[in-house]
């Protein structure tokens, strides 16, 4: 079984509205709305692996040691394994847009999120950014 390693960058603006790009050309929820983020590569650190996924996909430039790390979910259910890592950014340069496996780019309220986001988005962001846990595990069947 393939073991994910993911990192994702969570931009929360002055307003406390939160980044989100949807997902186009990937595997993974194509068309649906989502954080920047993707596989940690060989060699890369967790903090800059959200750095590079959000340059590559929104086309904004973190500081990787800015980053806050937010938390960790850990999954094992369903065929599925792996590990997602959470980065809050509140500072970056340059201004969101569509880039690699990106259609479209926007600003949402933790309270307003599109209903068309990635399945488990609403509940990663209340538990690790609303209600800060560090670590949230689903394992199951």
């Amino acid at each position: 079984m393939t073991f994910h390693l993911v990192a994702w960058a969570i931009l929360q603006d002055p307003q406390g509205r939160i980044l989100l790009g949807r997902r186009a050309g990937t595997g993974y929820g194509a068309g649906l709305w989502g954080l920047p983020g993707g596989h940690v590569e060989a060699g890369e650190a967790l903090a800059q692996a959200a750095a590079r996924e959000a340059a590559e996909e929104v086309g904004v430039r973190l500081a990787s040691e800015e980053l806050r790390a937010l938390g960790v979910s850990r999954y094992d259910a369903g065929g599925l394994q792996g590990c997602d890592f959470f980065y809050l950014a509140r500072r970056w340069e340059g201004a969101p847009m569509p880039r690699a496996q990106t259609s479209e780019v926007g600003w949402f309220g933790l309270d307003a999120l599109p209903p068309d986001s990635l399945p488990w988005l609403a509940a990663a962001l209340a538990a690790h950014l609303t209600r800060g846990e560090w670590l949230v595990e689903t394992v199951g069947e």
